[in-house]
C-alpha cells in the first residue's frame, strides 16, 4: 500500500511539472499583441485636435536573424490608405535600388552629324539625354569641355536635343499648387539641366533706389530686371517682388523691401520651355569656352549615321538617392520613376509605366498593395496613397535587402542632417533614427528606422491626414522617442 501511494505521489509530481512546463512554453510562445498609439502620442494629438482616425501608424521590429515573423509594436489604422507626401520617395528609392542596381548610372552623350574640318562642324551637334537627374551646371560645363577637346569649336548646323528617353508630354508647373516659380514644381526631362532652377541674388542699392539682381546661372539672351526698392517691412518679400518670367526676360512687376538686405531666391523659370532653358545655358557656356553656334537649339531625334563625340556618366544611384531623400528633392524623384519606367518597362518612360513597375516590384516582395496610388513617385501629389502597413513592410524588406546600407544612408539622421537636422534636439533618440519626412497642406508624414536603447531596430511609419496635420510634429517626435525608450 505504501508503495502504491508513493507511486501515485511520484506520478502526480510529474503531471504537475509537465503542466507547469506547458504553461511556461505557452506563455513564452504567445506573440506580443500589437498595441495602439502610446499615451504620450495620443495626448499630443489630442492637444492639437487631430482625431485618432486621421493617423495611420505602423511600428515593427526588424528581426535580422531571419525569423519569419517580426514583432509589431504599434499598429493603428495601419491598413487605411493615406496621402504619404514625400515619404513616397522611400518606395521609389527602394524599388530603384532593387530594379536598377546600386551601381546604376545615367549617361548623356553628344554626337555629330556632318563632316568636321579643323575646328568647324559642318552639321549638327546632337545631345542624347539619358534622364540624368544631376546634370548640374558644373557637370555640363565639364561635358562641353570634353566636346571642345575633340576639336569642335564652330557649329555651322543646329544643336539638337534628343530627350526621347522620357515621354515629352506638356507639363503644367502651376497645376499642383498654383506656384509655378517654386523649384519643386519643375517638370521631369530626358535632358534635365541643373534641375531647371536658378538662384537669384538681390542686393538693395539705396543710392539708385533699386535692387541689383544677378543670377548664378548664365543665360544667353535672357535679360534680368532691376526691381525698385520700397519702404515696406521685409515679410513675404518674394510675393512683393511679383516675379515675371518669359523666354527673353526675368523681371519683377513689384518692389523689393529695402529692409530685407541682401537676399537669395531659388526659382523655377517657368516661362521658358525645357528647350529654351537648355539653349540659353548652352549658348552662354559654349561662348565662354570659345565656341560659336550659327544655328538654333531645337528638339529632334538622334540620326542613325551620327558619330559619338563625347559621353558624360553621372554619379551612381546611391549618391543621387542621398540628395533626393536628405533634402526631399521632388524633381529627382520624378526623374527616378521615369528611369525605372524606361529601364524596366519600355521607352519612353512614363509615370504610368513607372508606377506599374513599382507596384509589381512590391507584389514580388510579397507585399500586397491594392491601395497604393503612384502619380509621380515624389509624393508631390494630391492623389498618391499608401497605407502605413504597406510602407512599413516595404521598409522591413528594404532593411533585409543586400542594398540596405545604400538605402538607409540616404535618409536624414534625426537631429543631425537633412530635413531632420533641427528636430529632436536634446532628446536621447537624437542620432538614433533615420527618418524621411513629408509635408503637404493637411498632410504630415514620417517613415524610416529607429535603433532603440535596447539595440533592437524598428521600422516606423506615421501618416497624418487632417486639417491640423501641420501641428502634428510634436506627436511624431514623441513616437520616435517612445520607440527608442520602449523598443
Amino acid at each position: 500500500m505504501q508503495q502504491l501511494l508513493s507511486s501515485f505521489y511520484t506520478f502526480g509530481r510529474a503531471i504537475c511539472a509537465a503542466a507547469l512546463m506547458v504553461g511556461t512554453i505557452t506563455a513564452t510562445a504567445q506573440p506580443t499583441i500589437p498595441q495602439g498609439l502610446p499615451q504620450t502620442v495620443s495626448e499630443a494629438l489630442k492637444r492639437v485636435a487631430i482625431p485618432p482616425n486621421a493617423v495611420g501608424t505602423y511600428v515593427q521590429e526588424i528581426n535580422t536573424q531571419g525569423a519569419p515573423v517580426s514583432r509589431s509594436l504599434v499598429t493603428a489604422n495601419d491598413t487605411f490608405p493615406f496621402n504619404p507626401a514625400s515619404t513616397m520617395k522611400l518606395v521609389t528609392s527602394a524599388a530603384a535600388l532593387d530594379l536598377l542596381g546600386p551601381a546604376y548610372t545615367w549617361k548623356t552623350r553628344a554626337f555629330a552629324s556632318g563632316p568636321q574640318a579643323g575646328e568647324v562642324l559642318y552639321g549638327d551637334l546632337i545631345f542624347k539625354g539619358g534622364g540624368d537627374p544631376k546634370l548640374v551646371q558644373e557637370n555640363f560645363w565639364l561635358f562641353l569641355r570634353q566636346i571642345r577637346a575633340q576639336g569642335v569649336r564652330e557649329i555651322r548646323g543646329n544643336v539638337v536635343l534628343d530627350r526621347s528617353v522620357f515621354a515629352n508630354g506638356w507639363f503644367d508647373p502651376a497645376s499642383f499648387d498654383g506656384e509655378p516659380a517654386q523649384p519643386y514644381n519643375a517638370g521631369p526631362d530626358g535632358l534635365l539641366l541643373g534641375y531647371k532652377a536658378i538662384t537669384l541674388r538681390l542686393r538693395p542699392d539705396l543710392a539708385s533706389g533699386t535692387a541689383i539682381a544677378t543670377s548664378d546661372t548664365p543665360l544667353d539672351g535672357v535679360s534680368l530686371g532691376t526691381p525698385m526698392l520700397s519702404n515696406e517691412e521685409c515679410g513675404a518679400w518674394q510675393s512683393k517682388l511679383q516675379l515675371v518670367v518669359t523666354p527673353a526676360q526675368i523681371n519683377f512687376s513689384g518692389k523689393m523691401p529695402a529692409a530685407c538686405g541682401e537676399k537669395s531666391w531659388s526659382i523655377h523659370p517657368y516661362g521658358m520651355t525645357q528647350t529654351q532653358y537648355f539653349g540659353a545655358v548652352f549658348r552662354q557656356l559654349w561662348r565662354d569656352l570659345g565656341g560659336s553656334l550659327q544655328g538654333q537649339v531645337v528638339d529632334g531625334i538622334l540620326p542613325f549615321e551620327a558619330r559619338l563625340v563625347a559621353e558624360r556618366e553621372s554619379v551612381a544611384l546611391p549618391e543621387v538617392l542621398r540628395d533626393m531623400n536628405k533634402f526631399s528633392n521632388n524633381v529627382i524623384a520624378r526623374q527616378l520613376l521615369l528611369t525605372i519606367a524606361a529601364e524596366v518597362g519600355r521607352m519612353p518612360g512614363t509615370p504610368e509605366r513607372g508606377a506599374h513597375a513599382v507596384k509589381t516590384w512590391l507584389a514580388a516582395k510579397g507585399i500586397d498593395n491594392p491601395e497604393v496610388v503612384i502619380e509621380n513617385g515624389a509624393g508631390l501629389s494630391r492623389i498618391e496613397r499608401i497605407s502605413a502597413s504597406t510602407l512599413g513592410r516595404m521598409l522591413v524588406a528594404a532593411y533585409r535587402s543586400p542594398t540596405m546600407p545604400e538605402f538607409v544612408s540616404s535618409l536624414p539622421i534625426a537631429g543631425v542632417d537633412g530635413t531632420m537636422r533641427r528636430r529632436l534636439q536634446g532628446r536621447s533618440v537624437l542620432g538614433n533614427a533615420h527618418i524621411k519626412t513629408g509635408s503637404l497642406e493637411e498632410v504630415r508624414a514620417m517613415a524610416g528606422y529607429v535603433q532603440a536603447a535596447s539595440g533592437k531596430r524598428y521600422a516606423v511609419v506615421n501618416l497624418i491626414n487632417h486639417a491640423n496635420a501641420a501641428r502634428g510634429q510634436e506627436a511624431q517626435d514623441l513616437l520616435l522617442q517612445w520607440i527608442y525608450d520602449n523598443g
